[in-house]
Order: structure tokens, then C-alpha cells, then sequence
């Protein structure tokens, strides 16, 4: 996982420059730690789940399935307590799951007892202001949802907390790192870029935490007591929003950005984003609750709207907002670097452009739409799973260059105005879109059992997915972390193997890298030369990632003299 690595490779360089005592003395952690929501005010009726085959439960006019592309669909109503609990009793095994799934990565991350101790230390100091910036019926949802939390994890923080910590998860990595944690890309067209004129919206949510947990993908239909019904994908414990629609025709989706990292963590942007979900019709709103909200890291909402038939760009950080509006056009292009005249002249967001992949995906994005003038649902699922560079070059399967960078968690396309949504289905964005028409879903007859989806509007598999070149690239992810575990080992692989690894993905630069690396590794400085130059030769990802090469290489032809 990009987030999880990351967050725990900065917490290991915090762990000698933080000072522990005062963080288990500090006043504010000890309320935080103790705090639990008012939910007197809440009706419950503690739900009692009928299990109606291995993949369908109920519970009065709740359900969850599991659909034959391998998608949850979880459809859940009442008070945030009742939501909560509603999620919880229904998704108990997956949440679980997903739960163990992550905390088994802090686990081998961080082996020593001693630093999981820091680590929890520090988390609970940095996430001390968080249940302050979460709405209090949120915080009542999510105290039902934790009545079904395992308590394997006690150890870490108390369910209620813990549960709280894993909404803030992407933003505490994020912010401790001060890195666009994952490549994310998304895109609205209208008029005379769509078929029929309507609103399509388009995204790739590239949030990789590894394979187990991608493999349960929920799309969850809620209908809370108070404000607009609304569906969202993500996963199993996830009452925050990435990527959503609500009944009105309003979406939201995020995209990471740069900026000055903060002390403490704040709102979670997954429940700034469910906020405008859940109470916004039109963009003003959704612009207003943002206003509303301290976020601790920087992201771009790209809201879409119905009611509006526009689309604008919501750039928040933990010290400024500013909103990009197009002008003369009927398209919004978002990667991850802002926009809006707000930032400028942002240090940070410049050195993200320069730096990063970010505007070379958005180059891609309009380099696609000049090629695909009037786009449908088909043509944008298209745009999402390509794979090539600028100019359709190859530039290696998995390059983060790429709009589809074969890691992503899910991919969405959105119909506002006919308020249809369709969801990708493993592996990535390659399998089945599952088309899903709200009107239906949120009708007046309510949802009619094993009826979620409009299967006869779904977009067909890719067929890359069961092509040879995909099986190449799998087994060549399976072989880089064999690669990268010889390295750190000082194990010997043969010429023979790595020949094999590189032939798997020959146009990624990073196969040549990491040969390169192992072979600096075993002595064998003329061999690694060799590499880094053929690793310079191909589309390298980012800057910093050219400068590691060229630093590898002038060592290794040091070594040579």
C-alpha cells in the first residue's frame, strides 16, 4: 500500500525526534483518547441479521449481496446510530477482514513491539484534535458502525478511536509524508464533448493498500434520516465518501495534492466530501459546506452537478480553498496539482507540477479528448483503462505516467442528469463496469432485493485483462517484491531470472532500476552501468526518481575507475 509504506516510514524517522513522555502526558490526547459520542438522542434497535445465502444477508429493509462480478452492494437506512450499526452487523466479516488486512501491514512494517508502541503513541498525539473536526452525527455512525470491530486490535486504541484513525488514514500518511499519495485522475465532459450533450463524469481512485484488501469492493447505497440519499464506493468500514452520487445528481470525487504539513490532524476529507454528498444540491452548496470544514491535507473535489449541468474543482488545504471554474469550455480535467488562481503562486503546487506525474497524466487526459470528440460511457471507460504514454508511446505497465497506472482500488464513470453510475469490477479498472440507476435504487417502492443493478447498461470487460501481456505484468509484480527482498537480503538470483523478471513489463524503466540496484548490491559495477543507462533510456516517472538513476549510475561509474 502507497499510503501505509509511506506512513510508516515517516513515523519511523519521527520515532528519534519525538519526545513520547510529553505526547502520553499531553491533556489533549488524554480527552481524545476518552471521548465517546452523545447518542442518547438516537432511537436503536439493535439489529438481528438474516443470513440468506453465503453472499446475502438482510435485516428489515437493509441488505447486503455480493453480485456475480464480485462486488459488495451494501444498501443501509435510518438514524446515524441506526446507519451504523445497520453497516456494521451486515459487514461484520468483511470489516473485520479489511481491518486485519491493514493492521498486519503495521504489523510486518514495524515488527518491534517497541516502535508499534511509538507508533500508536505518536497517532493518538497527532490525531488528538480529529473527533473535534468530525460532525457528531458522523461520530454517532461510526460509533455504531465500531460496536463490530474486533477487539484484536484493543491494543492500538479502543474500537470507537480506532475506527476514527482509519477514516483519517489516507490524510495522516499524507500529511506526514506531504505527498500526493496516490495518482488519482478524473475528468467531466458535457455538451458538445458527450454523445447526447449530458454530463459524464469519469475517475480513477488509485489508492492501493494491495490486493486483499481491492479484493472487497463495496458499493453502498445509503438513505439517512436526514439529507439526500446517496451511493459511494470503497470498502468495508468506510462511512467517509471518495467517490459518490447522491439522488439529486450531485458527485464528488477526490484527488490528492501538495501542501505545507500540518501538526495536527483535523477533518478527514472522506467525511468533508460525504458532507456535501449527503446535504448538497448544487455546487454553491457543495462550496459552502468545504468552506465549513478544516481539512488537515490538500485535495481537489471535483464536484459535478445536475441542478447545475457544470462541474468545478474544490482545492482545499490546511490554510486556503480556492475553486477552479471553467470558462468557454465544457470540460474539467483534474490529476494532482491545483488549479485555481488561489494557487499560483503556490511553492508547493509548483514543485508538484514540475515534479511529479501529475501534468503529464493531465497532458494525457487532453491529448485523449481531441482523439474522442463525442464521449459515451463505453468511450470513457476507455479513457480510464489506457494505458500508454504521451503519443500512445509505451511506457511500461504500472508507470504512474499512466491515466490507468493498473493499481487502482475502483474506477467510476457518472451520468448525473439520468443518475446513473457505473462501478469497475476486479482486476483494477479492467473487469466489468456494473452500471447502477439511482432512480430506481431510490424510488418510492424502495429497493427490491438482488435488484441493484441495470445489467443490461454494463460496459464489458477489458479484454486486456485475460490477454498474455497481463499475465506478464502480474507475475512481474510478484517477482519485483522477490527482487526487491534479494536486494535487502543479499540473496543471488541469476542472470537467467532477472532476464526472465525483465522481459515481463521491457518498457518500465524500473525493471532496469532494480536490476541495476541488485547488481551495484553484488559488486558487479559493470552490469549495473548497463542497467541505469537502459532505465535512463525509458518514460522515468518523476524527477526525483530520474535523480535517484543518474545518482545510481555516477556511482556505479565511480566504482569502475
Amino acid at each position: 500500500m502507497k499510503t501505509t509504506n509511506t506512513l510508516l516510514k515517516s513515523c519511523n524517522r519521527l520515532f528519534i525526534h519525538t519526545i513520547f513522555a510529553f505526547i502520553l502526558t499531553s491533556c489533549g490526547v488524554s480527552k481524545s483518547l476518552h471521548h465517546l459520542p452523545d447518542i442518547r438522542q438516537y432511537s436503536l434497535e439493535v439489529p438481528k441479521v438474516t443470513r440468506i445465502n453465503d453472499t446475502t444477508f438482510s435485516y428489515n429493509q437493509n441488505y447486503l449481496t455480493r453480485n456475480k462480478q464480485q462486488l459488495w452492494e451494501l444498501y443501509i437506512k435510518g438514524n446515524p446510530l441506526q446507519l451504523g450499526y445497520n453497516n456494521g452487523a451486515l459487514t461484520q466479516q468483511l470489516m473485520q477482514k479489511q481491518e486485519e488486512i491493514f493492521f498486519s501491514k503495521v504489523e510486518g512494517f514495524v515488527p518491534s513491539k517497541f516502535k508499534q508502541k511509538l507508533l500508536n503513541s505518536f497517532l493518538k498525539w497527532y490525531g488528538r484534535k480529529m473527533y473535534l473536526n468530525v460532525r457528531e452525527d458522523y461520530q454517532a455512525e461510526l460509533y455504531g458502525l465500531s460496536q463490530y470491530s474486533s477487539d484484536r486490535y484493543d491494543f492500538i486504541a479502543p474500537r470507537y478511536l480506532r475506527n476514527l484513525y482509519l477514516h483519517g488514514a489516507h490524510d495522516i500518511g499524507h500529511a506526514l509524508q506531504d505527498l500526493a499519495m496516490v495518482g488519482c485522475t478524473s475528468l467531466a465532459v458535457w455538451n458538445e464533448n458527450t454523445e447526447d450533450g449530458d454530463m459524464l463524469i469519469g475517475r480513477n481512485f488509485d489508492f492501493y493498500v494491495g490486493d486483499d484488501f481491492a479484493r472487497n469492493k463495496m458499493v453502498e447505497f445509503v438513505e439517512p434520516e436526514d439529507g439526500i440519499p446517496y451511493m459511494s464506493v470503497s470498502w468495508p468500514g468506510m462511512i467517509g465518501v471518495v467517490s459518490g452520487m447522491n439522488k439529486k445528481g450531485l458527485t464528488v470525487t477526490i484527488n490528492a495534492g501538495k501542501s505545507k504539513i500540518p501538526l495536527t490532524a483535523k477533518t478527514p476529507i472522506s467525511f468533508v466530501t460525504r458532507e456535501i454528498l449527503q446535504y448538497a444540491q448544487n455546487i454553491d452548496e457543495a462550496i459552502a459546506i468545504a468552506h465549513k470544514r478544516k481539512v488537515f491535507v490538500s485535495e481537489s473535489i471535483l464536484v459535478g452537478s445536475a441542478e447545475d449541468k457544470n462541474a468545478v474543482i474544490i482545492e482545499v488545504s490546511p490554510k486556503k480553498i480556492g475553486v477552479y471554474k471553467v470558462q468557454n469550455t465544457s470540460k474539467v480535467l483534474c490529476t494532482n496539482h491545483f488549479q485555481s488562481d488561489v494557487y499560483k503562486s503556490d511553492e508547493r503546487n509548483e514543485k508538484q507540477m514540475k515534479e511529479s506525474h501529475s501534468v503529464y497524466r493531465y497532458e494525457k487526459l487532453q491529448e485523449l479528448l481531441q482523439e474522442n470528440k463525442k464521449l459515451n460511457p463505453e468511450k470513457m471507460a476507455a479513457i480510464l483503462r489506457d494505458r500508454s504514454g504521451l503519443k500512445n508511446e509505451k511506457i511500461g505497465y504500472g508507470n504512474e505516467k499512466a491515466l490507468n497506472q493498473l493499481l487502482a482500488h475502483h474506477a467510476v464513470i457518472f451520468s448525473p442528469q439520468k443518475k446513473l453510475v457505473w462501478v469497475s469490477s476486479n482486476p483494477y479498472q479492467l473487469g466489468e463496469f456494473v452500471c447502477y440507476d439511482l432512480n430506481e435504487i431510490f424510488s418510492d417502492k424502495g429497493l427490491q432485493r438482488n435488484d441493484f443493478s441495470k445489467s443490461a447498461l454494463n460496459i464489458a470487460r477489458d479484454p486486456f485483462a485475460d490477454s498474455q501481456e497481463f499475465k506478464n505484468y502480474e507475475e512481474y509484480r510478484m517477482l519485483t517484491a522477490k527482487l526487491n527482498d534479494a536486494i535487502h537480503k543479499k540473496e543471488i538470483l541469476t542472470d537467467a531470472f532477472l532476464t526472465h523478471y525483465q522481459s515481463l513489463n521491457p518498457d518500465f524503466w524500473k525493471v532496469y532500476f532494480l536490476t541495476g540496484k541488485y547488481y551495484f548490491d553484488q559488486k558487479e559495477y559493470s552490469k549495473a552501468k548497463t542497467e541505469f543507462e537502459k532505465a535512463l533510456n525509458k518514460e522515468i516517472t518523476t524527477v526525483p526518481d530520474q535523480k535517484e538513476v543518474e545518482k545510481y549510475l555516477k556511482k556505479a561509474v565511480k566504482k569502475l575507475k
